[in-house]
């Protein structure tokens, strides 16, 4: 089974008219604003995924700060689910930060939503302010026993829209903060799984905490692969993720390929991994 654990869908009405939705959310218009930052619905995913040989995808929006857009979009997801139930898996995605963020959390899992994320906090990074915010939603995904997918990236090289300010240190405090969730790190978790090679306290921190592999073309040699399955405690960690629709998943097969990892440990990050996180029956690839 091939479980792609971080793709993006819009509604129509967002990828009909996405400039009439920039002014008050600088987030999208960053992402979002240039012709070439594709954005697609559900039929659209679940052609590619055919395509692809992708057996299910994990399925968000953005995390908008209106909650009339949020609400409406994760309604989106919701329709987009009982459309294809055997092939995506929903979660809730808004500001974390918002006052609601709990209360719509509550909501989509409550309307059957597997997860809440990705979550972003694109302006300040995951300071200690934000970690406070999280709260709520971190305590009812908590209470549900339900990932969080959180946005992480590297706090080092080239800067690219929607690369946020975190550091290592605020990626490291959020799991310390919140030991008992299911944790999701976003982009290889901006390298922070490169200290589970440390003797004390980081194997315990991170010990809830995966990261998925969303835009690695972009931003890793194939090797990381390689260099990550062999650290303590992370073979089973790794979770395929594309970001689609900025790249497809063969770009990824190609760098697994190239990366010359045994076949069982591409099985364990193409599918089975994310099987055991979201606690669906597993299949071999």
């Amino acid at each position: 089974m091939i479980i792609d654990f971080h793709t993006h869908l819009f509604s129509k009405r967002i990828r009909a008219e996405r400039e009439s939705f920039f002014p008050g959310e600088p987030a999208f218009k960053l992402l979002y604003d240039s012709p070439r930052s594709k954005i697609v619905g559900a039929d659209e995913l679940v052609r590619q995924m055919d395509e692809d040989g992708i057996d299910k995808s994990v399925i968000f929006g953005f995390p908008w700060t209106d909650p009339a857009i949020y609400i409406r979009e994760n309604d989106f997801i919701m329709e987009a689910v009982s459309r294809y139930p055997d092939r995506l898996i929903g979660f809730g995605c808004f500001d974390p930060c918002h006052e609601k963020a709990g209360e719509e959390a509550a909501r989509c899992l409550d309307h059957g939503l597997s997860g809440i994320g990705e979550l972003a906090i694109y302006q300040s990074g995951i300071d200690q302010e934000a970690r406070d915010r999280l709260e709520p939603v971190m305590d009812i995904c908590r209470k549900k026993d339900v990932p969080v997918l959180i946005h992480t990236n590297e706090p080092v090289g080239h800067m690219y829209p929607g690369k946020s300010p975190n550091t290592l240190s605020q990626i490291y405090k959020t799991a310390k903060r919140y030991p008992d969730n299911r944790i999701i790190f976003a982009h290889w978790g901006g390298g922070i799984f490169f200290f589970l090679l440390l003797k004390k306290e980081a194997g315990d921190v991170l010990k809830n905490v995966w990261y998925d592999t969303a835009a690695s073309p972009f931003l890793y040699q194939p090797d990381i692969f390689k260099h990550a399955m062999r650290l303590p405690g992370c073979r089973e960690k790794i979770l395929f993720g594309t970001d689609y629709p900025l790249l497809k998943s063969p770009r990824y097969f190609k760098e697994l390929e190239k990366s010359g990892i045994a076949k069982s440990d591409i099985e364990l990050i193409c599918g089975t991994n994310a099987a055991k996180v979201l606690k669906i029956p597993i299949k071999s690839c």
